[in-house]
């Protein structure tokens, strides 16, 4: 997924919030919750969505399938439920072998190493 780098680094945000981030109006982030059954935001006692991380990079990748890849609504619907299958499968992959696991750490390790420094 492209754009994460410009969610700031917080876990939950509201609507205003995403809408800035994303700049994308909120009536449309309303309706791709609709659309889109991934986007599930929570909603506090006054109503008011609050947005994981995880539904605004989301979002950011609908938003580049629609408007930079061209992709109609059942076409972006589609490739995000792939993506998230292929990503279902990668994370349930039984990797037991300690050599997998250090290396997978190690990895890992170096990753956010790397995305401290370009931030």
């Amino acid at each position: 997924m492209k754009d994460i780098s410009i969610v700031p680094d917080k876990q939950y945000f509201k609507i205003g919030a995403v809408s800035e981030i994303t700049k994308i109006k909120p009536y449309i982030l309303r309706y791709w919750e609709s659309e889109f059954n991934m986007i599930r935001p929570q909603k506090t006692k006054s109503n008011q969505r609050i947005y994981s991380r995880e539904n605004v990079e989301l979002i950011l990748e609908i938003k580049r399938l629609i408007y930079n890849e061209k992709f109609t609504l059942v076409g972006a619907k589609r490739r995000i439920q792939e993506l998230q299958r292929r990503r279902n499968e990668q994370l349930s992959m039984n990797f037991t072998d300690k050599i997998y696991v250090k290396a997978l750490k190690s990895i890992r390790t170096n990753l956010l190493s790397i995305q401290r420094v370009l931030k």
